[in-house]
């Protein structure tokens, strides 16, 4: 079987995402998790726009805190990950969709202690951009807590420590940096 580049030919009654050549679906991955991110910035822009950005916040945390259970939930199924050390969090973070957006280094040092860096993030850009000074909050007190629930879901004793975060004075420098620790 050929396996397609791309959609460009004839409609197909009988596609499936199996047509697709590794490369394509790995650019799909991409384009679903750029997707996914703009939703999010719609629907909180949208309530931000409306109701102020503290209710915006609050609705975000709502939002995530059953969104990111799900993810956590689903992806660590559908992959078989299994384990309570730093290790089965990395192996989860790396198939996170978030991250197939980002660019950034994930150094696992040990199974109990691994080092996530941040080279790139749309997110942080656009916050950047915006001027309004809410990556401050985003970034130390927002990711934080799901840096916190994701690596909890894990294991409740690995430690999560930001060892650099937003706001940045030096826009070439990285974007963030957290340490997972056992």
């Amino acid at each position: 079987m050929v396996e397609l580049i791309d959609y460009s030919g004839e409609f197909d009654p009988e596609f499936s995402h199996d047509k697709f050549a590794k490369e394509t679906l790995l650019k799909l991955l991409e384009t679903y998790s750029e997707y996914i991110r703009k939703i999010d910035a719609f629907w909180y822009l949208t309530v931000m726009e409306k109701w102020g950005n503290d209710e915006a916040v609050e609705c975000d945390i709502k939002v995530w805190e059953k969104a990111k259970l799900f993810e956590l939930q689903a992806i660590s199924s559908t992959l078989n990950i299994k384990g309570n050390d730093v290790a089965a969090f990395a192996k989860y973070m790396q198939a996170c969709p978030w991250i197939a957006i980002t660019e950034y280094t994930l150094e696992v040092i040990n199974n109990n202690r691994a080092i996530l860096t941040h080279i790139t993030c749309p997110t942080l850009l656009a916050l950047e951009k915006e001027g309004q000074g809410r990556e401050e909050r985003q970034c130390r007190e927002i990711d934080s807590r799901f840096m916190h629930m994701m690596a909890h879901f894990f294991n409740p004793q690995i430690k999560v420590t930001p060892l650099k975060v937003p706001p940045r004075t030096d826009y070439s420098d990285i974007c963030c940096q957290w340490e997972f620790k056992l």
